[in-house]
This record gives C-alpha cells, structure tokens and sequence, in this order.
C-alpha cells in the first residue's frame, strides 16, 4: 500500500468512525487534563441514561440542560455518525430548543457549503425525501446511511428550520492534508481561511487520538510525524471552515445556532466551538455524548470534555450496515468503478479489488455513484447483494453478503 493511500484509510479511520466507542480498553480522549482550566484536573463517572454538568459534576434534568441554554448563540451537540441513539438525541435537543424560542437555526458538518441550494428547499418544504437525497447528493457528500439522520431532517422540514452547509468541499480538505493551506489556488483560500496550528493543547488532542490507534508498519519509522502532521492539518482545515460558516450562518439568520458535528470536532471544547468563539465571542454551550461499553456500569471522564455530557449504552451494532465500498466515476466511461480496497464495512473482506469495473448490481447497471449508494443503503443487516464486475478483461461475481459483525468475528 503506497504513503498517499495508508494517509487516506488513516483519515477515514480517524474522522469518520467514533472516537469515543466503547472499548474494553480505557480510552485515554476521555479523560485528558485540558480544555477548561478550572475543570481539566477534575474527573466524574457517568452511568448511561443520565445528563451530567460538568460544571456541578453531577446529574441534572434534560429540562435544566435546556434552561441554560437559553442565552447561548450557539449549541453543539456531538455525535457518532453510525449511532442512531445520538442522532435521537440531538433531535430531542432541536426539539426543546424550538420550543424554547423558534429563532433557530441548524448547521451541519454533512455537507459543503457548495450544497446550501439543496439544503434551502429542504427547509421550505419544496423537497421529498427521495427529491432531497437525489438533488443534495447525500451519498457522494457523506459515507453513512439517510436513515440515521431521517428524524432531524423531518424535524427541520416540519418546522421550518433553516438548515446549514458548514463543511468544504472534500477536495481542498485533501489538498491542504497533502500540501498545507499554501498549495490551495486563490479561489480555494477564499473558502477555506488558514487554519491555526499552533493550540498546544489541540495538538494534544489529536495527537493522542493518533497514538492510540493501532498503525500498519509501513507508516512506523521516518514516515509517522509527516502522517501526523497532514492529518492534523485536515482535522484544523476542518475545524476552523465549520467555525466560520457556522458565524455567517448566525449572523444571516441571528438566531441561535445548533451546530451537529462529530464528536472529534466539538469535544474539550477545543475544535469548532473554541474557533467560532475566536471569531464571534458568543456564549455556547456543548453536548457530548459518551457511551458505556457493554458489562460496564459507568465510566470515567474528564469534566472539562464538555459542558454536558450525555451517557448512553453501548450499541451491540449499529442500525443500518456501512457497505465500505469506494467508487469512482471515470470521464468518458459509462460504468462506475471500485476506487480502493475496501478498508471497513461489510465489504471489508468481499472480493472486491481496486480497479473492478461494475457492470451491475442485481441485474441493474448504475452510471451515477449516488444512485448506486442510494440503492445500497436499501440493504439491511443479513441481506445479500450481488456485484457483476470486469476484473482484467473477465467477468467477476461477488456476493456481498450484510453481515452483521459479530459474525465476522465469529468466522475469522
């Protein structure tokens, strides 16, 4: 596997799966002595199905949590992006922040900020589901199934919330990751301000998270601080364009502001929030949620690792299956194409090979990725979907088969 290619799994790895999963191991991002100088050398245990304060360090109502977000410009609610019990939660949070005072509004990592169009005639009502997911491109702007996300976007739908794009093209994140923030164009820099790198306790963060994952050998040795380093920029890029559209969204609407993010971004306050709060200085208040892993009754964390931290069970699996399969599309070339090897998901393991050209899907030939993604995402846990591909010039047939993964583990 060539560095560019180890860079761009460790990138999924790191970003997109949850940072905060249960483990049997302690997960050392949860209790971290940075953030919030008076609560950074204090820790407190969480029970799932309870609220915590960090600033009493203790249990308290939803309503209360609620209460105190009154005056607050913006409210970040963390989340796993496979974890439909978080989503709920940030629905429910929507919900009473709505009826607290409508003037609100919602900002969403999912998309580039080059999506708003779609957004707009989602929140007005103009769009179906299926119109909505067909027109905003869902499955070629993010890797995780509608369904996880259905509840929230019905909720702004029936509402009338006002929904934004805070992301930047994937493009320029990749770019700036491989090159730093100088090898973007002109145009590019416009979207994308120059991300500060210099946050010690940031880099901490980060570091730490990077240094708890377990690496291939190829990216030990000489490679591993310039690994860090291009991640490190992607993860800031990232950071500080949220922070920026999430401002302009709050001073377009002046309404208060629920930012839905992964965790990574939000968590010690350190990400998003501490870069928007640099650039507005208005008060906001952030929800993580942390889960409990599985035969454990509570667990450890630091109170600076938000303003509220939810604790919630773990999930055995997640509802909806990943499929982990990459696809590309090719100028000049009707069928769509593997991209890589899968690396997660039910495809992990399936015969698929970078290069694979797929000629049909059950009998059904696709040209376009997000008919292909929104066909997939049909497929439940134990369903089987099978692949005609052209691998050098002959036929393959593969089975993929949505095994849920305790199975896998079970086989291997």
């Amino acid at each position: 596997m060539n560095f560019k290619k180890l860079m761009t799994a460790l990138l999924f790895i790191f970003f997109l799966v949850s940072m905060l999963c249960g483990s049997e191991e302690e997960d050392k991002t949860l209790t971290l002595q940075i953030g919030n100088r008076k609560l950074k050398d204090r820790a407190m245990e969480v029970t799932p199905g309870k609220i915590y304060s960090a600033q009493e360090g203790r249990p308290i109502p939803f309503s209360k949590m609620i209460a105190e977000m009154k005056d607050c410009d913006f409210v970040y609610v963390g989340e796993t992006h496979d974890s439909l019990p978080m989503h709920e939660i940030q629905a429910r949070i929507i919900q009473a922040l709505y009826e607290q005072g409508r003037d609100l509004s919602v900002g969403l990592e999912m998309f580039p900020a080059t999506g708003q169009d779609a957004l707009n005639k989602w929140s007005l009502g103009i769009l179906s589901k299926d119109e909505f997911i067909q027109e905003s491109r869902w499955y070629v702007n993010w890797n995780f199934n509608f369904g996880f996300y259905e509840g929230i976007f019905m909720l702004t739908k029936e509402n009338k919330i006002p929904v934004y794009a805070l992301n930047a093209p994937r493009e320029i994140i990749t770019k700036i990751r491989m090159r730093g923030w100088d090898g973007l164009t002109e145009e590019e820099k416009k979207i994308v301000p120059n991300p500060d790198l210099s946050h010690e306790e940031h880099r901490t963060l980060i570091r730490t998270i990077f240094e708890g994952t377990e690496l291939p050998p190829q990216m030990k040795g000489r490679g591993l601080e310039m690994a860090f380093e291009g991640l490190y920029r992607a993860q800031s890029a990232w950071d500080e364009v949220m922070a920026l559209n999430a401002v302009s969204a709050q001073k377009i609407e002046d309404k208060k502001v629920i930012v839905l993010a992964g965790s990574g971004h939000l968590i010690y306050n350190l990400g998003i929030n501490r870069r928007a709060y640099e650039r507005s200085h208005m008060p906001y208040k952030t929800v993580i949620c942390v889960t409990v892993p599985e035969g454990r009754e509570r667990v450890s964390v630091s109170r600076s690792l938000a303003d509220y931290i939810w604790a919630i069970p773990e999930e055995r699996i997640p509802v909806f299956p990943s499929v982990g399969l990459g696809i590309k599309k090719f100028e000049g070339l009707d069928n769509l194409v593997v991209e890589s090897d899968p690396i997660s998901g039910v495809a992990l393991g399936a015969d698929f090979k970078k290069g694979d050209i797929i000629l049909d899907v059950d009998g059904k030939s696709f040209s376009d990725i997000n008919e292909l993604r929104v066909y997939l995402a049909d497929f439940k846990w134990n369903d089987e979907v099978r692949f005609r591909l052209l691998r050098n010039a002959n036929e393959v047939e593969v089975l993929l088969r949505f095994k849920p993964p305790e199975h896998k583990q079970k086989e291997n």
